[in-house]
C-alpha cells in the first residue's frame, strides 16, 4: 500500500467519519439493556453521557464535582480503561477496539478538544489495529494516516508513532516518505523510528534490504544515535538476516551501550548464519561483562548448545539456567527439551517435560521433534494423541516433525498418511509443511512427487529452494540442482543463503563439474559468504571431489576459522589421490593448531597409504599414536587398520589384527575378506565367508559384493552362482551394488547370457551397471554391442565417467579399431568432460602397438597428459614382440626396468622379443642375468573346474591322476586336426631347437592339456571353460578353433586380458588379441 496525497486524505476523512458514526449508532442499538431493567438503566443513563449499558444495580454515585478538564465525565465510567482516559488516553483502550472507536466517535461528535498526547495515543491505536491483520486492516491504516494528516499540531512523538506504525503495517513507502518530511521540517530523528524502518528493510530483497540497512546505519551515525539500543538491535537483526556478519559484528563493537537484548540479537545472527562457536563465545563474553540473561537470551543460548551437540557446554548452561530460576519459564524449558534431545539425553527431556507446570504447543512439538530424531515413530504418535486429548491443537511445527519421521523409503506409506492429515487440517498450503513434504518424498526416492509439490507451491521461501536443491543433489540429479539454483537467482523469493550455496556445491562433486563449482564459488564471494564455516567446508569438499587440491588448499588457507571437518575433508582429498605425505602434513598441522582428530580423521589418513614405504614411514607410527591415545577401541579405526596393512602389502599384519578382535562385527569380517580378495587369495576369502556365517553374522551387501568379486577373480562360476542365490534369498538381489557385482562375476566367468539376465531395465541402470555391461562385451571382443550400449547410456541420461571410457577404449583395442579408439579418446574431455587418465592412455598405446603403428604410439606417449607408467611400457614392449621390432622393444624394456629393476615381465617379454628375432645369444645373456639377480619367470598354468574339483596344468605336466588319458586324447586331437589341415605355428616356440622339437614343445602347453582333459570329462553339449594365467599363444588359439569345429564343442578360454569364445571353428576375438 502506498502513500496518499492530501486531497485523497480529505475525502477519506469524510468517508471515515460517516462510517464511524454509523458503526457507533449500530453499536448503541445492539447494546441497549433488557426491558425489565429499562427504568433503572434509563435513569442511570440520564446522569451519564454514555449510550451503552452499565453494570446492574450500581451503587449510587455522588454528583461529580465541577471539573476543569473537558473529560471529567469519563472519570465516572465503570470501565477502568475509560475512567483513566484523561490520564492514559487511548493507551489503555488498545485492548478494547470497539470501546476505543466508540470513545473516539463521542469525542468527534461532541467536538472534545483532544490534546496532542491523546491524538498520539489514538494514532498508535489505529496503527496497532492495522498491524493486527484484522478484517478492517485497510480501514484502520487509512484512519491512522487521515488522523495524522489532520492533526492540528504534530509533536515529535506524532512523527515517530506515524513512521513506526507505517513500518509495522507494511506501508514502507509511506514510512520513508514521513522520514523525508521529518528531516525537511527539522524534526529530530529517534532510535525508535529508525529501528522500525530497519525492521521494515527485512521484508525487502537481499540487495535492497542490505543497501537500505547500510543507509540507516550511516544516518544513525550522523544523528549521534549509536547509543540507542533499539536501533542497534534492529540493525543487528537486519544484517544477520542478510548474512552480513562482518557488518553485524562491526556494528556491535560500535554500540556504546549493549544490553541483554543486543547480545541476544548478536547470538541469533551468528547462530542463524552457522557461526555456532562464535555465538557461544559471544554468550561467554556477555557473562564476563556482567550482563544478566533473561528468558530470551537463555532460550537462544540453550538452543545454540543443542545445535553444537556439545554435552559439557550444554550441561553447564543448563546449570546456569537452573541457578537463575528461569528454568520454569516455558520458552526456556522448551529450549532445554530440544537441547537434551539433540544430546541424546531423552530421559532428561522427558523428566523436564513431565515437571512443567505450564506447557504450550512448542513444548509438545519439542518432544515430538525429539522422538522424531530418535526414529521413535510410536512415541511420536502417542505424544500427538496426548497433545490432542489435552486440548492442544497440532500446528505446522507438529506436522513438520511428524513428516520428518517418515522421510525414508521404508515409511513412505505412513508419510503419505501424514500428508492426508495436513490436507484435513487445512494446513496443506503452509510453506513449512510443503517444505517438509518435499524433503520427505525426495528422501523416500520419489523425486517426481517432490518436484510436483515444489513447482506447484503458490509461495516459496528460501528453505523451499534449499530443500529442492538438496533433494536433487541427494538423487544424483546435479543438473536439476544447478538449474534450480539458477531459477532461484532469477526469482524474488528470498536471497540465497549459506545453506543454499552449501547444497548447490554438493552438485559439483566430480572433475567434470569443476567449472560449475567455481561459478558458485564466485557467487559466494560476491555475497560475502566465504567466511562462513559451512561454506568453507563445502568448498573444500567440492574442490577435493573435483581432484583440484590446489584450489582446496587455497580455500583452506583463506578460511578464518577451521574445525575438524575442514581438516578431514582436506585429508580425504589427499587420500583419494593416494598422497599420504600431504595427508600427514595436514594431520600434523591440526594437532599443532589444537584441533582434536576424530575417528574420521584416522580413517581418512589410513586410506591414503598405498605402499610399503607409506606403511613404514607413516602407517606404523600412526598405529602407535592411536594405541598411545586409546583410539584402538573404535571399531571403525581397527577395521581401517586391517585394510591399510593389506593395501600396503602386509596381509600377515592384517590377519594378526583381525584375529586379536574378540567380538568381530560384520564390518571386521568384511574388511578381512576384502583384504584377501585384494591380494588374490580368493579361496581364503571364501573360507572366511563360511567362518563368518558359522559365527552367526548376518550377510550384508558389502560382504556379498566382496565374495562375488572373489568368485569372479577365481572364475569360480559355481560358487558365484551359489552366492548370488544366497543374496536373492536374503533380499539383497535388488541392491545396485550386488547387481553390479553379480554381473561382473558372470561376465568374468564366461556366462554373458546369465549376465544379461541379471541386467536391470535401462531406465534404472546406474553408471556402474552400464560400465560393467560395456566391459563385459569388451572382454569378449563384441565391439558393436559395446558401442551400442555406450550410445544407449548417453541417450538415456547417465553421464559416462572414467571407467566407462576405459571399457569402451578396451573394446576398441580388442577389435583393432584405431580410428574409433582415437575418436572416442579425443571426445572424452571435449564432449563428456572426462579428463583422460593413465588407463585410457594404456588402451591407446596398446591399440596403436597391436597394429604396428609404433611411430604414432611413441608420439602419443610423449604428448599424453599423464606420465607413462609400467603399464604403458609393458604394453609397448608386448606389441614390439608381436611385430619383432627390436628398437622399440629395447626402449620400452629400458624404461620399464628403470621403474622396477626386478620386474620379471620386462625380462620375459624382452627375452621373447630376442627369441622371435633369433637372437639366441641375447636370450642366453638375459636369462643368465635373471638368474644372477634371482628374478624368476612366472610359470604358465591353466585350469578348469568341474563340480568341486579344480584341475590345474603346467607346461608338459604329467602329475595329473588322469595323465595317460590326457596325453592319449592329445594324440587323438593332433591326428584329427592334421586331417583337416592343421600346421603348427612355431613362431610361438621361443627356444633354439629344431622344428620338430618346437612342435613337440607347443603340443605340451598347459592350455592344450586342459583342453584334452575337458574333452574327456565335460559332458557333450556343455561348454568347456578353461582359464589361463598368461596370454594364450597363437598356436594354442589355432588348435582351440579347430577343436571347436572338429569335435563340435563350444569352448570358452579366459586369459588375463580377455575371453575367447570358440564355436564352429571361429573365435569371438576375430583372431585379434
Amino acid at each position: 500500500m502506498g502513500w496518499t496525497g492530501p486531497t485523497e486524505n480529505r475525502i477519506q476523512r469524510s468517508k471515515f467519519r460517516k462510517r464511524q458514526e454509523d458503526k457507533l449508532a449500530k453499536y448503541c442499538a445492539t447494546a441497549r439493556p433488557p426491558r425489565r431493567l429499562a427504568a433503572r438503566r434509563l435513569s442511570t443513563a440520564a446522569a451519564s453521557p454514555w449510550p451503552w449499558p452499565c453494570p446492574p444495580d450500581p451503587p449510587p454515585r455522588p454528583p461529580p464535582p465541577p471539573a476543569a478538564s473537558p473529560f471529567h465525565a469519563f472519570s465516572n465510567h465503570p470501565h477502568p480503561a475509560v475512567a483513566e482516559f484523561a490520564r492514559a488516553g487511548f493507551s489503555r483502550l488498545a485492548d478494547h477496539p470497539l470501546l476505543a472507536r466508540a470513545v473516539h466517535a463521542v469525542a468527534l461528535r461532541r467536538s472534545l478538544p483532544l490534546s496532542a498526547f491523546h491524538l498520539n495515543t489514538l494514532l498508535a491505536f489505529y496503527f496497532r489495529q492495522a498491524a493486527g491483520r484484522s478484517s478492517s486492516t485497510a480501514a484502520a491504516a487509512a484512519a491512522a494516516l487521515h488522523l495524522f494528516d489532520e492533526m492540528p499540531h504534530r509533536t515529535e512523538s506524532s512523527w515517530y508513532t506515524a513512521v513506526s506504525g507505517c513500518a509495522r503495517c507494511g506501508l514502507d513507502g509511506a514510512a520513508f516518505g514521513l522520514l523525508r518530511d521529518m528531516r525537511e521540517r527539522g524534526v529530530p530523528l529517534s532510535g525508535f523510528a529508525l529501528a522500525s524502518l530497519a525492521t521494515a528493510c527485512e521484508r525487502w530483497g537481499w540487495a535492497e534490504g542490505a543497501a537500505c540497512g547500510a543507509a540507516i546505519h550511516a544516518l544513525t551515525h550522523r544523528a549521534g544515535l549509536m547509543g540507542n539500543v533499539y536501533i542497534g538491535t534492529a540493525l543487528l537483526h537486519l544484517y544477520g538476516s542478510r548474512g552480513l556478519m562482518p557488518e553485524a559484528q562491526r556494528l556491535f563493537s560500535e554500540m556504546p551501550e549493549r544490553n541483554v537484548v543486543s547480545w541476544t540479537a548478536l547470538m541469533v545472527a551468528l547462530t542463524s548464519n552457522g557461526y555456532l562457536e562464535d555465538a557461544l563465545e559471544a554468550y561467554q563474553c556477555m557473562k564476563r561483562e556482567g550482563v544478566t540473561c533473561n528468558a530470551n537470551a537463555f532460550a537462544t543460548v540453550v538452543s545454540l548448545c543443542g545445535s553444537l551437540e556439545d554435552e559439557a557446554v550444554g550441561l553447564q548452561v543448563a546449570a546456569q539456567v537452573v541457578v537463575s530460576g528461569l528454568h520454569t519459564h516455558v520458552s526456556v524449558a522448551n529450549s532445554l527439551i530440544t537441547m537434551f534431545g539433540n544430546l541424546g539425553r531423552v530421559q532428561d527431556a522427558e523428566r523436564l517435560f513431565d515437571r512443567m507446570e505450564e506447557r504450550d504447543t512448542i513444548s509438545w512439538n519439542a518432544m515430538i521433534s525429539m522422538y522424531s530424531h530418535e526414529g521413535a515413530c510410536s512415541k511420536c504418535f502417542l505424544m500427538l494423541s496426548d497433545m490432542r486429548r489435552g486440548g492442544v491443537r497440532p500446528d505446522v511445527t507438529t506436522l513438520c516433525s511428524l513428516i520428518s519421521v517418515y522421510a525414508s523409503s521404508d515409511h513412505v506409506t505412513h508419510g503419505s498418511g501424514i500428508h492426508s492429515l495436513c490436507l484435513r487440517s487445512g494446513l496443506h498450503s503452509s510453506v513449512p509443511i510443503l517444505n517438509a513434504l518435499v524433503n520427505m518424498y525426495s528422501a523416500a526416492g520419489k523425486l517426481s512427487d517432490a518436484e510436483f509439490l515444489f513447482w506447484n507451491m503458490s509461495r516459496r521461501d528460501i528453505i523451499s529452494w534449499n530443500t529442492m536443491i538438496s533433494s536433487y543433489v541427494q538423487s544424483d540429479s546435479c543438473i536439476g540442482a544447478l538449474k534450480t539454483l539458477h531459477q532461484l537467482l532469477q526469482s524474488n523469493e528470498g536471497p540465497p543463503n549459506h545453506m543454499t550455496f552449501s547444497s548447490a556445491l554438493g552438485a559439483c562433486s566430480s572433475p567434470g563439474a569443476l567449472i560449475d563449482g567455481r561459478m558458485i564459488h564466485a557467487m559466494v564471494l560476491q555475497r560475502n559468504l566465504h567466511n562462513n564455516l559451512l561454506i568453507g567446508n563445502s568448498l573444500l569438499t567440492m574442490y577435493s571431489k573435483c581432484n583440484s587440491m590446489e584450489d582446496a588448499e587455497r580455500v583452506f588457507q583463506l578460511m578464518p576459522t577451521y574445525d575438524v571437518v575442514s581438516c578431514n575433508v582436506l585429508i580425504g582429498g589427499y587420500a583419494v589421490l593416494e598422497d599420504g605425505t600431504r595427508a600427514m602434513h595436514v594431520f600434523s598441522w591440526m594437532r599443532g593448531a589444537g584441533i582434536k582428530p576424530n575417528y574420521i580423521t584416522m580413517i581418512n589418513i589410513l586410506g591414503s597409504f598405498k605402499s610399503l614405504d607409506d606403511l613404514h614411514n607413516y602407517g606404523m607410527p600412526l598405529h602407535a599414536y592411536m594405541a598411545q591415545n586409546g583410539l584402538l577401541s573404535d571399531e571403525y579405526i581397527i577395521n581401517s587398520l586391517i585394510t591399510m596393512y593389506a593395501t600396503c602389502g602386509d596381509l600377515e599384519s592384517s590377519a594378526d589384527i583381525f584375529h586379536r578382535i574378540i567380538n568381530k562385527s560384520a564390518i571386521s569380517w568384511n574388511a578381512m575378506i576384502a583384504a584377501n580378495v585384494q591380494h588374490g587369495h580368493g579361496e581364503e576369502a571364501l573360507k572366511l565367508f563360511m567362518d563368518m556365517r558359522h559365527a552367526g553374522n548376518k550377510l550384508d551387501r558389502v560382504c556379498l559384493v566382496e565374495c562375488l568379486s572373489s568368485s569372479a577373480s577365481l572364475a569360480s562360476l559355481e560358487e558365484g552362482m551359489q552366492l548370488h542365490c544366497l543374496g536373492v534369498r536374503c533380499g539383497l538381489d535388488s541392491d545396485s551394488h550386488v547387481i553390479n557385482a553379480a554381473m561382473d562375476m558372470y561376465g568374468k566367468c564366461g556366462k554373458m547370457d546369465e549376465m544379461l539376465k541379471v541386467l536391470p531395465d535401462p531406465a534404472s541402470r546406474s553408471t556402474q551397471c552400464w560400465n560393467t555391461l560395456i566391459s563385459g562385451y569388451a572382454r569378449y571382443g563384441y565391439f558393436k554391442e559395446a558401442e551400442d550400449t555406450f550410445k544407449d547410456m548417453v541417450s538415456l541420461g547417465p553421464k559416462p565417467d572414467y571407467v566407462t571410457f576405459v571399457a569402451l577404449l578396451s573394446a576398441c583395442s580388442h577389435a583393432g579399431l584405431v580410428e574409433k579408439g582415437i575418436d572416442y579418446y579425443n571426445s572424452m574431455a571435449s564432449t563428456f568432460g572426462v579428463s583422460p587418465g593413465i588407463k585410457h592412455c594404456v588402451c591407446i598405446v596398446d591399440l596403436l602397438g597391436r597394429l604396428g603403428r609404433f611411430a604414432e604410439a611413441e608420439k602419443f606417449i610423449e604428448e599424453m597428459p599423464v606420465l607413462p607408467n609400467d603399464l604403458i611400457w609393458r604394453s609397448l614392449l608386448s606389441s614390439s614382440r608381436t611385430h619383432k621390432n627390436l628398437d622399440i622393444g629395447r626402449k620400452a624394456a629400458k624404461n620399464l626396468l628403470e621403474l622396477d629393476p626386478f620386474d620379471d615381465s620386462a625380462y620375459v617379454l624382452l627375452s621373447n622379443l630376442y627369441a622371435t628375432n633369433a637372437r639366441w645369444i641375447d636370450v642366453d645373456k638375459l636369462r643368465s642375468h635373471m638368474k644372477t639377480i634371482k628374478v624368476n619367470k612366472r610359470p604358465a598354468c591353466s585350469w578348469l573346474k568341474l563340480k568341486n574339483e579344480v584341475s590345474t596344468f603346467s607346461i608338459g605336466d604329467r602329475s595329473h591322476i588322469h595323465a595317460e588319458k590326457i596325453y592319449a586324447k592329445l594324440d587323438e586331437i593332433l591326428l584329427k586336426l592334421k586331417a583337416v589341415g592343421y600346421i603348427a605355428d612355431t613362431s610361438s616356440a621361443l627356444h633354439d631347437t629344431d622344428e620338430e622339437q618346437k612342435e613337440q614343445n607347443l603340443w605340451s602347453h598347459s592350455e592344450k592339456l586342459a583342453l584334452a582333459y575337458g574333452l574327456i570329462v565335460v559332458p557333450e553339449g556343455s561348454t568347456i571353460r578353461i582359464f589361463k594365467n598368461l596370454r594364450v599363444c597363437a598356436d594354442c588359439h589355432l588348435v582351440f578353433k579347430l577343436v571347436s569345429m572338429v569335435f563340435h564343442r563350444e569352448i570358452v578360454l579366459r586369459d588375463p586380458y580377455r575371453f575367447h569364445q570358440f564355436k564352429g571353428g571361429s573365435c569371438s576375438c576375430s583372431d585379434f588379441w
